[in-house]
C-alpha cells in the first residue's frame, strides 16, 4: 500500500508541478513581453509627437530669419545698390544683420534673382540664384518666403571655403557607417527671402534680400530641439534622446555624441527609414540602429518650398534606458512568480498527501475486489467530493456483493434443478424400460380381447376404457424416455425460421387454433444453429399448445419472433393468455409439475422442452404477468459457437 501511495503521490506531484510551471511561465512571458510592448508603443507614440515639436522649432527659426530680413528690408539705404549707389554705405549694416541673426548667407538680389551684393564675400556677384527653391518661390511675390532648401556647391564656393568645407562631409573612419562615396558637395540651408520695395518710385519690387543658415555640421538647431524635447531627462540619462537632420540619407547635423565626443555627422541612416521616407514620402516610426545603438526612432520627410523631399528629420530615444526599468520589473516579477510557485507547490504537496490516503485505499480496495474479496470496505470519510466518492465506492461494492450472492443463489438453484432433473431422468429411464414392455403386452391382449365374440356391451366398454388408459400410460412412458434423452438425436445445421414455419403450418391446421391469431416476425439472414429439427419442433409445439390452452376459450394472439442478439439466435413465443402466477414461475420446468386438472396433463412437456434446449447448448427463460400473458424466450448458439464447445455433449 505504501508503494502504491508513493507512486500515486509522485504522479500527482509531477502533474501539479507541470501545470503550475506551464501556467506561471505563460503568465510571466505574456506579462513581461506585454509590458515591453506597451513601453515600446508608448515610446513610439512619444517620438511621433516629438516630430511635431521638431517641425515647430524649424518653423520658428525660419520665421525668425524672415522677421530679421523684413526688418532690414525697410531701411531706405538697402535698395540703393540696385540703383547704382555706393555699396559701402550698406556693408556695415548688412554685416550687423548677418551677425545678429547668426546667418551664414546674406545676399542682395535684383528682381530677377541675380546677386547684386554678397555680404559674406562681396567680391563674388552677378551669379543667378533663381535655381534656389526659396528664391524661386519669392520671385514675383511681395511677402516673405521661408523654408529649408538645398544650396548647390557652386553657390557655397562663392560664399567662401569655410561653408564649402562644412557642406563637404567625409566619412569618419572612427565612426563608420557612411561609405567613402558618400561625400556631399551641396548643402542644406534654412532661410528666407523678402522683397525690397522702392518707396521713392511707387513702391515697386526692385529686388530681394536673401539670408540663410547652413545646417550641415551645425548643432544649433538640433541641440535646441533636443533640449526642448528631453530637458526633463537631463541628468538622468545623458544621451536618452537624439535629434538629427538628414540630407538625402546622410546625417548632416545631429545632437548625438560618441564616447570620444565626436558628432557622427556623415553617417548613413537606417535603410528602412530611407525606403519609407525618401521613396514613399511618408513618416516612419520604428526600431532602428543609429550609429552604435538601438533607438526607438521617428523619421519625417523635409520638403523644400517647392514641396520636393530633400531630406529627413529624425528624433529618437535610446532603447536601453527605456527597457532598463522593464528589465528590473521583469526580474522582480520573476522573483515573485518563483516564490509563489514554490509556495503553491508546497501547498499542493500537502493537499496531495491529504487526498492521497483515501485514493490509495480506493486503489487497494479495487484490487482486492477484483481478486474476489467482496467484504472489504473503505473506512475513511474525507470531507468534500472525495468523501462522496468513498461512499459511492462502498455502495458499489455492496451492490457487487449482492449481485454476486444473487448469482450464486441462482446458480445453486440451476445446479439443483439440473441435478434433480438428471436424477429423475435416470430414474425415468430405468422405470420406463421396466414398464414399457408389460404395457405393450397389455395393449396387445386388450386388442385381442376386443376381437372375441360374445362379449357383453359392458365388457366391451370396460375393454375400451382399459385400452385408452393403457395408451395414456404408454404415452407417459414415451415422454419419460424423451425426458431421459434416450431417443436418438441427429445434430446438424438448422434454419430456425424453416423449423418455425413448418410448425406453424401444423398449428394452423389444428382446430384448437381457430380462435387464435398467429403473428410471425421472422428475422432475415439469421445464422444457422446446430440442432435436431424434430426436437426443436417438439419444443415449439409444446409451448404453443400451452399458450393455446392459456388463451381458451376466448382466444387471443400468439406472436412468434426470431432475431439475432449478441451473436446468438433468439426465439420469442408470446401469448395473451391468463399468464402464470409468480409463485409457479420457479417450478414450471420441474418434472411432473402442472396446474392443469388431474388427467389433462403429465407435467413433463416443459421439462422435456427445457431438457432439449439445454442439450442444444441454449437457454430457456420465461416472463409472465398474471392476466396479461406469457413470453418464452429461447436462446440458441449459432452453428460456429456450438461447434467450438459452447454446447454440452449429449450422452
Amino acid at each position: 500500500m505504501t508503494t502504491s501511495r508513493n507512486r500515486v503521490w509522485l504522479r500527482l506531484t509531477i502533474g501539479f508541478v507541470a501545470i503550475i510551471m506551464v501556467t506561471n511561465v505563460a503568465v510571466f512571458v505574456v506579462t513581461v513581453f506585454g509590458a515591453k510592448r506597451i513601453i515600446t508603443e508608448e515610446a513610439q507614440s512619444r517620438v511621433r509627437m516629438d516630430l511635431n515639436s521638431a517641425d515647430r522649432v524649424f518653423e520658428e527659426h525660419a520665421a525668425d530669419i524672415c522677421l530679421l530680413l523684413r526688418g532690414a528690408s525697410v531701411r531706405r539705404n538697402v535698395p540703393s545698390p540696385l540703383r547704382g549707389w555706393n555699396k559701402k554705405d550698406l556693408h556695415g549694416f548688412l554685416a550687423s544683420v548677418r551677425k545678429a541673426g547668426g546667418l551664414d548667407v546674406l545676399s542682395l538680389l535684383d528682381k530677377d534673382g541675380r546677386v547684386v551684393y554678397r555680404e559674406h564675400n562681396p567680391g563674388q556677384m552677378g551669379d543667378d540664384m533663381s535655381h534656389n527653391s526659396i528664391v524661386v518661390r519669392a520671385l514675383g511675390r511681395k511677402g516673405c518666403v521661408h523654408g529649408i532648401a538645398i544650396i548647390r556647391h557652386m553657390d557655397l564656393e562663392r560664399e567662401g571655403s569655410d561653408l564649402l568645407h562644412r557642406a563637404s562631409l567625409r566619412t569618419n573612419s572612427k565612426i563608420g557607417q557612411a561609405a567613402a562615396r558618400r561625400i556631399h558637395h551641396d548643402g542644406m540651408i534654412i532661410g528666407a527671402a523678402v522683397p525690397l520695395v522702392d518707396l521713392r518710385r511707387g513702391g515697386g519690387v526692385v529686388g530681394y534680400l536673401y539670408g540663410a543658415k547652413l545646417l550641415n555640421d551645425s548643432s544649433t538647431i538640433v541641440d535646441e530641439i533636443k533640449e526642448d524635447l528631453y530637458k526633463s531627462s537631463a541628468g538622468v540619462e545623458k544621451n536618452l534622446g537624439v535629434v538629427s537632420i538628414v540630407q538625402g540619407d546622410v546625417r548632416v547635423s545631429t545632437s548625438m555624441k560618441t564616447n570620444s565626443g565626436l558628432r557622427p555627422v556623415g553617417t548613413l541612416v537606417s535603410p528602412t527609414a530611407t525606403k519609407n521616407v525618401l521613396k514613399k514620402n511618408k513618416p516612419w516610426v520604428g526600431r532602428a540602429f543609429v550609429v552604435n545603438d538601438w533607438y526607438i526612432s521617428a523619421y519625417a520627410p523635409i520638403r523644400d518650398p517647392e514641396n520636393k523631399v530633400i531630406g529627413m528629420v529624425a528624433v529618437g530615444m535610446r532603447e536601453k534606458p527605456l527597457l532598463r526599468n522593464w528589465k528590473r520589473a521583469a526580474w522582480i516579477f520573476l522573483g515573485v512568480v518563483s516564490v509563489l510557485t514554490i509556495v503553491s507547490l508546497l501547498l499542493l504537496a500537502l493537499m496531495a498527501r491529504t487526498i492521497l490516503y483515501p485514493i490509495a485505499q480506493i486503489i487497494d480496495m479495487s484490487k482486492k475486489v477484483v481478486s474476489g474479496d467482496l467484504s472489504i470496505r473503505l473506512k475513511v470519510r474525507p470531507p468534500g467530493e472525495l468523501g462522496l466518492l468513498c461512499i459511492a465506492v462502498n455502495k458499489m461494492a455492496d451492490a457487487v456483493m449482492q449481485r454476486e450472492e444473487s448469482l450464486v443463489q441462482a446458480t445453486c438453484q440451476q445446479v439443483g434443478r439440473s441435478e434433480k432433473m438428471a436424477a429423475v431422468g435416470r430414474m425415468a429411464a430405468g422405470v420406463s424400460h421396466e414398464i414399457n414392455n408389460p404395457l405393450t403386452g397389455l395393449l396387445t391382449l386388450e386388442y385381442l380381447l376386443k376381437k372375441e365374440e360374445g362379449l357383453s356391451d359392458k365388457a366391451t366398454e370396460y375393454l375400451d376404457i382399459m385400452y385408452k388408459e393403457t395408451l395414456r400410460m404408454r404415452e407417459i412412458i414415451l415422454s419419460l424416455l424423451n425426458f431421459a434423452h434416450e431417443s436418438s438425436v441427429e445434430m446438424k445445421p438448422v434454419e430456425v425460421n424453416d423449423v418455425g414455419r413448418d410448425w406453424l403450418k401444423l398449428l394452423r391446421s389444428q382446430k384448437e387454433f381457430r380462435n387464435i391469431t398467429i403473428e410471425e416476425h421472422f428475422g432475415e439472414g439469421l445464422p444457422k444453429v446446430n440442432g435436431d429439427a424434430n426436437q426443436l419442433q417438439q419444443v415449439f409445439a409444446n409451448i404453443s399448445l400451452n399458450a393455446c390452452e392459456a388463451m381458451m376459450p376466448d382466444g387471443g394472439v400468439l406472436t412468434i419472433t426470431t432475431l439475432e442478439k449478441e451473436g446468438k439466435v433468439q426465439i420469442l413465443i408470446q401469448d395473451t393468455g391468463c399468464g402464470i402466477k409468480e409463485e409457479h414461475l420457479k417450478m414450471i420446468f420441474d418434472p411432473f409439475f402442472t396446474t392443469k386438472p388431474v388427467g389433462q396433463g403429465t407435467g413433463l412437456g416443459l421439462s422435456v422442452s427445457y431438457g432439449i434446449i439445454t442439450n442444444h447448448g441454449g437457454i430457456m427463460d420465461v416472463k409472465s404477468q398474471e392476466g396479461k400473458g406469457t413470453t418464452f424466450i429461447i436462446t440458441l448458439p449459432t452453428g460456429a459457437q456450438a461447434s467450438s464447445g459452447d454446447r454440452p455433449v449429449d450422452s
